[in-house]
């Protein structure tokens, strides 16, 4: 269902920014407040991803306090995966790292990097977790870097909206940011020295399906051998990949290599039986 009013001023002159990716938000009302923050600061492209209430939802609407065309531009998910598909480059939101072997940055620094990854015309998603529990470890492992905000220890609490104006601000003033050098962390394989500049970078669901296919073979191997251990390796095998930022002919070439190694194998098996 559309909504009838339009923000003031309109977002059709607005420029390219980040995805903003609400996963399961458990208020209408937070989600209002979420647009409204993300419109002061230019974002107006928001995904939800498995809410907790029904939508349309009047709560949201009336937060949203003339943000009204964000939520009608707005897209639901049942899957975080499915929210990101079309997606390059993600920074997840998060109260503590947890240990995960990830690029840890502010909210400065995702912004600076974020404008990097959009000006190689690449696609951004700013992921935030539930009010309560935040994301959970399988969700954090789709992120390139996790963002964290310095708090006062003795109340680090932030709601919804706030986390988003947070970040929202960030990427805002970092149009007027003096550029700085990249780190190695920054620098895609496809314009390393080793890359193809021209070669087409892997969206988040090219990968997440190369890796589908792959975590698929290595269970029908046995190569996990326990459910712990799947869990465990399969964050390490996904951090390898997303680190490598590959390019479509990559993602590629690596499904072919699994296929003819799958097919290969079960010949190999079919010959035995039969001379058995």
């Amino acid at each position: 269902m559309k909504l009838a009013a339009k923000p003031r001023g309109g977002i059709e002159n607005l420029g390219p920014a980040p995805v903003v990716i609400l996963v399961r938000p458990q208020m209408g009302e937070n989600v209002g407040a979420a647009a409204r923050a993300m419109l002061n600061f230019g974002l107006i492209d928001l995904r939800l991803v498995a809410p907790a209430f029904g939508w349309p939802n009047a709560k949201a609407v009336a937060a949203s306090s003339g943000a009204h065309e964000i939520l009608n531009r707005m897209t639901i998910h049942a899957r975080l995966t499915d929210a990101v598909d079309d997606l390059h480059h993600l920074f997840a939101t998060t109260a503590r790292p947890r240990g995960l072997n990830k690029d840890i940055v502010d909210a400065r620094t995702a912004a600076a990097r974020a404008r990097l990854q959009m000006a190689r015309g690449r696609r951004v998603g700013l992921i935030f977790g539930p009010e309560r529990t935040g994301l959970e470890n399988d969700e954090l492992t789709l992120a390139d870097a996790l963002v964290t905000v310095p708090l006062n220890p003795a109340f680090p609490s932030l709601n919804l909206a706030q986390a988003v104006l947070l970040l929202g601000y960030e990427w805002h003033m970092s149009t007027a940011a003096e550029p700085r050098p990249e780190t190695p962390a920054e620098t895609p394989a496809a314009e390393s020295p080793a890359g193809n500049p021209h070669a087409p970078p892997a969206t988040k669901g090219d990968l997440d399906r190369l890796l589908d296919h792959l975590l698929t073979e290595l269970d029908d191997t046995g190569f996990f051998r326990s459910e712990d251990r799947r869990q465990s390796l399969s964050h390490t095998i996904r951090t390898m990949f997303e680190r490598r930022r590959m390019t479509r002919p990559e993602v590629q070439l690596v499904r072919g290599i699994v296929k003819d190694l799958v097919h290969g194998r079960r010949r190999r098996k079919g010959e035995e039986g039969q001379g058995g």
